[in-house]
């Protein structure tokens, strides 16, 4: 119980970093007050430009798989399944800046590649689809977290992964309730406008 305890509130301090923060000043940018104000790597890529929101989605990612990774080795999947929430909640609801986080898609997409590679590979897959059919990133992400648990449940996984993998899901969603909003107006920018998922 302590280790698994540790391991959490460890995710949630990792899940904090300010990653397109660091780096948006490093690309002469601050995405908290400029263009969306999104914390992430669409705001950076567009602000920053391609380098930057790589960077930012690359160890966005990375802040959800490391801790799934550890978490898994030193504990087990139910340990890892705790964490990987921790890691998004820490991106999405940091309480170092007010609780006005990123939308976690990087975060939730590494800690979920590295707890069931195979599913995460799907909702890989998922995601290139819907982009290249809708031109739309926004609704590609959308799409990795409801395809997750449903995938995970197809794939046979117990009822709390899937009841674990449905909590990600949520956060995921309700942060996108904006670009949702667009979406059902027709207003959502695509992928020749605004560059890649919002993480």
């Amino acid at each position: 119980m302590v280790l698994a305890v540790v391991l959490v509130v460890a995710a949630y301090v990792v899940g904090m970093f300010p990653t397109a923060q660091i780096v948006g000043r490093r690309f002469g940018v601050d995405p908290t007050e400029q263009g969306s104000g999104n914390p992430g790597a669409s705001n950076v890529y567009r602000l920053g430009g391609r380098k930057a929101g790589v960077m930012v989605f690359v160890i966005d990612a990375l802040k959800g798989a490391i801790p799934a990774g550890v978490a898994l080795a030193v504990a087990g999947r139910p340990e890892a399944h705790a964490v990987w929430i921790a890691a998004v909640a820490g991106h999405v609801w940091p309480v170092t800046r007010g609780l006005r986080g990123g939308k976690g898609v990087a975060t939730a997409g590494g800690a979920g590649l590295v707890i069931s590679p195979l599913i995460g590979l799907a909702c890989a897959a998922v995601f290139v689809f819907t982009v290249k059919v809708a031109r739309v990133a926004s609704l590609g992400s959308l799409g990795i977290a409801i395809s997750y648990p449903i995938i995970a449940a197809i794939a046979g996984r117990p009822a709390w992964e899937i009841a674990a993998s449905s909590a990600v899901a949520l956060v995921l969603v309700v942060r996108h309730q904006s670009n949702i909003r667009r979406l059902m107006r027709g207003e959502e920018n695509s992928i020749e406008d605004s560059g890649p998922a919002a993480a």
